[in-house]
């Protein structure tokens, strides 16, 4: 994160959509406990399915305060925030994790190995770390005397051209050899690349790899773009080195759909394309900077079905859906929460130093003020993210941290409870949803070989507001995997963003706006009873019927078509047009399934 000055920080609001979202409160969902029975017969396989496998992405690392009372923080490294989110992956079984840059607070080699060392319980549990620089990795050239604080450049400009650590490259490669494919922690990660051929300064800087088995993996492409030994350019504020335009072709390269075999592909970098507090940007300059350059970039990043690109920088979670510069292309972009004792909030879309160009920013989600975390989990064509954050949130930034009474300058104990889930698939649609005024849900439809999904009612009020009060659109994805259990009677359906960020969660799904799902089923065995409808997976990974995992409502079969009087809860079997229905109010994944009876016979 920059030292520029940084916007007065706000209280964040708690209300939904106001900036800082409502902390998810305990769930009240109903579960009908000993109402409903989970499918009894064992599942044997008739389709292959893809094994999942998840990976954990974290944000900007500083520690901030110019104290540390309780010395868990040594060299401007966040260890004491470090060490719970590093659990939380740990409890997650992810595979490995990717951290967008500003990985210290000062950048000097002893920082950096810190920082190296605070990866250790990772590695202790088997799971990989992969990093990038950010900005303040290449602040110990010039800036600071040794043990010094940083006091910000005397005159207000910044002279980066001291060359005393290299710009942190060196202690970066020793400290984490993994980049290049090398040191033992790959863990299972394959397939390394550089892009040396435009700077031999690049070696495990700008950098990708590969993970998962065919048909089930991912390309992860890391950019760096920032001052390098062999070449300086002074724009916006900071020092850039290699730009993206320099590295096009390596990119075009690694994301090659044609030729990279792998189902999914995803981009990494310290600097948003579209930030929401600092101006500057991935391009070398502003928003507004090098255009050719971008439109170049996201052409590559649309065209190669890279659906997802991660930035850190400006601590704070922002999901946005953002435009080329030609309006040609479209990239959502994701900006990672603080894991840090500094938080930002956005600047006013009025600020001349936008340049004109929040007007191509989409805003989907938005949380600020909190610490969180993202686990992303690859299923074959399928990709889910789920959010986390702390339930507390609301925290003071740098000097003040935390804040809210508590004593100054030691991290609190944090509680992460899951805010939000979103994804993707190779084999599905997106659903760009609201942005003003209400909007139907009943445009959302879409088929797989023979099932087709449909939603018949439902209305997202677009209510949500993002701290600059633009109106929060919502994407909502389809996904299909094929059956895999005699009991069902469908392919399985996924519906991603469905639920804002901060819905109640009960442990197993998120609630919604209230909707009602139709799915077609085939030839397989059906009964009219109640026991064959719509399905949904428990926490325990059961179907059962959907409606058990509502909030609220009252359960409900009816032999028949739905119609709209129905209220929440109600369920059905329409034989004449092969449907089975539900209305619902929680997102998931559905099919058509036997043996989903609610009662106790």
């Amino acid at each position: 994160m920059s030292e520029k000055k940084k916007i007065t920080r706000r209280k964040a609001l708690k209300i939904a959509g106001a900036g800082a979202v409502v902390v998810a409160a305990a769930a009240v969902g109903a579960y009908y406990e000993g109402l409903f029975r989970p499918l009894t017969n064992p599942e044997t396989p008739v389709a292959s399915t893809p094994e999942s496998w998840a990976f954990g992405v974290m944000g900007d690392t500083q520690w901030t305060c110019l104290t540390d009372p309780a010395g868990e923080n040594p060299n401007g490294v966040a260890v004491s925030i470090i060490n719970q989110v590093n659990q939380e992956f740990i409890k997650k079984g992810v595979k490995f994790v990717i951290q967008v840059g500003d990985l210290t607070e000062h950048g000097f080699d002893a920082d950096i190995a810190i920082r190296a060392t605070a990866a250790k319980t990772l590695y202790d549990a088997g799971i990989g770390f992969f990093g990038m620089r950010g900005n303040h990795e290449t602040y110990a050239n010039s800036f600071y005397s040794s043990g010094a604080e940083y006091p910000g450049p005397a005159n207000g400009s910044i002279d980066y051209k001291t060359n005393g650590n290299q710009f942190a490259i060196p202690a970066i490669q020793s400290n984490f050899p993994q980049t290049r494919g090398n040191g033992g922690n790959t863990f299972g990660a394959a397939n390394f690349s550089s892009d040396t051929s435009v700077s031999s300064y690049l070696d495990g800087m700008a950098y990708s790899f590969d993970y998962g088995t065919p048909g089930d993996n991912a390309r992860f492409i890391i950019i760096d773009e920032w001052v390098c030994p062999d070449k300086e350019v002074d724009a916006a504020g900071y020092p850039f080195g290699h730009s993206v335009g320099e590295q096009q072709s390596w990119i075009d390269g690694r994301l090659d759909m044609g030729t990279r075999g792998t189902t999914h592909a995803f981009l990494f970098f310290h600097q948003p394309i579209m930030p929401n507090n600092h101006q500057d940007c991935l391009f070398s300059g502003y928003t507004n900077a090098n255009p050719d350059m971008q439109n170049a970039f996201y052409a590559s990043v649309k065209k190669n079905g890279a659906k997802y690109c991660i930035s850190g920088h400006d601590h704070m979670y922002q999901r946005s859906l953002v435009a080329s510069p030609d309006g040609t292309n479209t990239i959502e972009e994701l900006v990672c929460a603080s894991v840090s004792s500094k938080f930002y909030g956005p600047k006013a879309l009025n600020d001349p130093n936008w340049f004109g160009q929040k007007y191509r920013e989409t805003s989907i989600s938005q949380e600020l003020y909190t610490v969180g975390y993202y686990i992303f989990t690859v299923q074959g064509p399928n990709v889910t993210v789920d959010y986390y954050s702390d339930d507390h949130g609301n925290w003071a930034s740098d000097d003040d941290y935390p804040g809210n009474g508590m004593p100054k300058h030691v991290t609190p104990s944090l509680n992460f409870t899951k805010k939000e889930t979103w994804g993707y698939s190779t084999n599905g649609k997106e659903f760009m949803i609201g942005g003003t005024g209400s909007a139907d849900l009943a445009v959302i439809q879409d088929s797989f070989k023979d099932t087709v999904a449909k939603i018949l009612s439902g209305t997202y009020a677009n209510t949500a507001i993002d701290y600059t009060k633009r109106v929060l659109t919502r994407a909502v994805n389809t996904g299909w995997l094929e059956r895999n259990n005699t009991n069902l009677n469908s392919d399985v359906l996924t519906l991603w963003g469905m639920a804002p960020t901060g819905s109640q969660y009960n442990g197993s799904v998120l609630k919604t706006d209230t909707y009602t799902l139709s799915l077609s089923y085939g030839n397989g065995n059906t009964s009219d009873d109640g026991s064959f409808g719509l399905a949904t997976k428990d926490a325990n990974g059961n179907w059962v019927n959907a409606v058990s995992l509502n909030f609220g409502g009252t359960p409900k079969f009816v032999n028949g078509p739905w119609n709209s009087s129905y209220g929440l809860g109600t369920y059905g079997v329409d034989t004449a047009t092969k449907t089975v229905w539900a209305v619902i109010n929680h997102d998931g994944s559905f099919a058509a399934a036997n043996g989903i009876r609610l009662g106790t016979s």
